[in-house]
């Protein structure tokens, strides 16, 4: 059997956590920042965990693991 590539997008976007969860940057958050208020912008600092159901998603896309 050949091997499975990782999808490029899911190396650069996503860091699996000891638990196995996965962390991921917040999306609208690099520019027209005015139009946001300011708990927007406060409250998506940093970064987030993704959902049970994306995280399968995205496992699937990264067959040997992130790291």
């Amino acid at each position: 059997m050949p091997k499975l590539k990782t999808k490029s997008g899911v190396k650069k976007r996503f860091k699996l956590t000891a638990t196995g969860l996965l962390k991921h940057g917040v999306a609208g958050k690099r520019h027209r920042l005015m139009s946001h208020n300011s708990k927007y912008i406060r409250q998506n600092r940093g970064t987030k965990l993704l959902s049970k159901a994306d995280t399968a998603t995205v496992k699937a896309w990264a067959p040997y693991g992130l790291g």
